[in-house]
């Protein structure tokens, strides 16, 4: 690798910047094939020029007509197969098939026909190619070469013809001094050129790594991003817009009319308005969604700056699912109240204990059987209550939970028979259908977390369930697709989950329904995870052929029974 010229001590030149940064100057690329260009063309008009004198009768050399043809040759030859890595440094292999081609044949050409023609002029192409394609000693070197040449064509006419030569000797001088400020003005401009270029390729490096940064951004963004235009056409869409709008915004070809679907309306009327008022908006929008209910959308427009606030601007949108907003605020709400449940904790098993304590000291004096069974009521609910406390106190303090011992299992099948039975005949609930397959089957889990677990499932089902046969269905099984686990399943016939309230499910105060707390798929992960067990989400048929419908399973531990077998 070779060492930067910065590093050595040399003078840094904007070629170096060129040649150091691995880039190469489109610019001056292109100023080279215009010089080889023009040479075939120069080459070619000397060839015509040589015809045209012969066909009308002026005495021409073979020479002169050989060099003109061989220099169409080289021009053409070097055009093809040169191969140039601007500068052209000192006066290399390709000063010299080039620039160094150019002088020589001008040169002979000058020589030859003597005063009949004046070849003085082309010398400048020469000139001007050293000048933009070559370095500052390239250039002057070039330029100095032409004006002693100029010099020597002079001397050579007054030894042929003595005489008062000075007109030829002013002339020349006059005409290298011109060429010398010609090749500094050009190489100056060359220079401009390439700083130009230099700073050009770096604002466009840096302006496509922040291109790149701001599409990540825009891609990974939870919130959804629309750019419009004044005529309401759709520009840039990220995935997140596409989730929340539904209506297959993604496979749309952009750009594309907000207003061309009618679910859009709204918010091509907000885009219209904010260019109208050119200030930005917020609203509040309920979005219709191909499946499923309409979503409400939080919606806020920008204009993009513009120095003239007549055309060019672009309103970029933004829209927020009001569902995942509420499901952070409540996310905030659990932490708080995991804060004061510590405090309250205190206060409510205080009451609890002193409930179940006064109830022991009453059933001692009782005799009456009747009386015993109130006083034994108390205390069993006063003991569900402090578990019920210890179980909120255990997620809302996000604490390392209690791992059950393999002594604390069920019997799945008739704990699931019973549990099921009972949520029957308290909720009155028609259509529930219990399918057990898991005989004899112990598994992990506390029963009353599993009563808990149970009715919370079935709770969830109920609600979105059909009034019809089989629409809620209670199922175990040995072997759950996919698993070797024993498994719990409850299926109800309900209409499918939006993706967005999928994503969510377990997470706590997050629920479709404004009555509900949110708390109850949230803690059935949480007793699952105590207990080892697994919960998930499906939209599935039971059978081939069946309806779809939405399924809650739970993949329990393997008992004590099963790890010794």
């Amino acid at each position: 690798m070779s060492t930067p010229l910065w590093s050595r001590g040399e003078p840094v030149t904007d070629w170096d910047v060129l040649e150091q940064g691995g880039s190469e100057s489109t610019a001056l690329l292109r100023l080279w094939r215009g010089f080889m260009a023009a040479r075939c063309f120069v080459a070619l008009v000397l060839v015509v020029l040589q015809g045209v004198a012969f066909a009308l009768g002026q005495t021409m050399q073979a020479a002169a007509i050989a060099i003109s043809a061989g220099y169409l040759v080289a021009t053409w030859l070097e055009m093809r197969y040169a191969h140039f890595e601007p500068p052209i440094r000192g006066f290399s292999t390709l000063w010299l098939v080039t620039i160094g081609v150019d002088l020589a044949t001008f040169t002979a050409l000058q020589v030859l026909q003597g005063g009949n023609v004046n070849y003085t002029p082309l010398f400048a192409l020469p000139v001007l190619m050293s000048a933009v394609l070559g370095t500052v000693i390239v250039s002057l070197g070039t330029t100095a070469t032409v004006t002693l040449l100029l010099l020597a064509d002079a001397g050579w006419h007054w030894l042929q013809q003595p005489g008062d030569a000075s007109a030829r000797f002013v002339q020349a001088a006059l005409t290298g001094t011109g060429l010398f400020v010609v090749a500094l003005l050009a190489h100056e401009l060359a220079r401009r050129l390439a700083r130009e270029e230099v700073v050009a390729q770096r604002n466009r490096s840096s302006a496509q790594m922040q291109a790149e940064v701001n599409d990540l951004v825009i891609e990974t963004l939870a919130e959804g991003v629309l750019v419009i235009d004044a005529e309401g056409m759709v520009h840039a869409a990220n995935p997140a817009a596409d989730a929340i709008l539904g209506q297959g915004l993604a496979k749309l070809p952009l750009p594309f009319a907000l207003h061309a679907q009618p679910a859009w309306h709204a918010l091509a009327a907000l885009s219209r308005q904010t260019f109208a008022r050119r200030a930005p908006q917020s609203e509040e929008i309920p979005v219709a969604q191909a499946r499923g209910a309409a979503r409400e959308v939080r919606v806020r427009t920008r204009l993009t700056p513009t120095s003239d606030k007549r055309a060019d601007s672009l309103c970029v949108m933004f829209l927020q699912d009001l569902r995942e907003l509420e499901a952070r605020i409540r996310t905030e709400k659990l932490a708080a109240m995991g804060r004061m449940s510590a405090a309250v904790a205190h206060e409510i098993r205080n009451p609890l204990a002193a409930i179940a304590q006064a109830s022991a000291l009453l059933s001692e004096d009782l005799t009456d059987p009747a009386h015993r069974k109130l006083t034994d009521m108390v205390q069993h609910n006063a003991q569900r209550l402090a578990r019920i406390v210890d179980d909120v106190l255990d997620v809302s303090r996000a604490r390392q939970q209690r791992v059950l011992s393999l002594g604390e299992q069920v019997v799945l099948d008739p704990a699931v028979q019973v549990l099921a039975e009972e949520w029957v005949r308290q909720t009155q609930r028609k259509g529930v259908r219990i399918a057990l397959d898991a005989p004899g089957i112990d598994v992990r889990f506390d029963a009353e977390h599993l009563r808990r677990l149970l009715v919370n499932l079935l709770d969830n089902a109920s609600r979105y369930a059909g009034k019809g046969e089989g629409a809620i269905q209670v199922i175990t099984t040995l072997q759950r697709a996919g698993t070797n686990r024993p498994a719990l399943q409850v299926w109800s016939d309900g209409a499918p989950l939006e993706p967005a309230v999928q994503r969510h499910l377990f997470e706590p105060f997050f629920s479709s329904e404004s009555r509900s707390s949110g708390l109850g798929l949230f803690l059935c992960r949480e007793l699952c995870r105590r207990h080892g067990a697994t919960i998930g989400y499906e939209r599935r048929a039971l059978a081939a052929g069946g309806p779809e419908g939405n399924e809650f399973f739970v993949s329990f531990a393997a008992s004590e029974n099963r790890l010794t077998q």
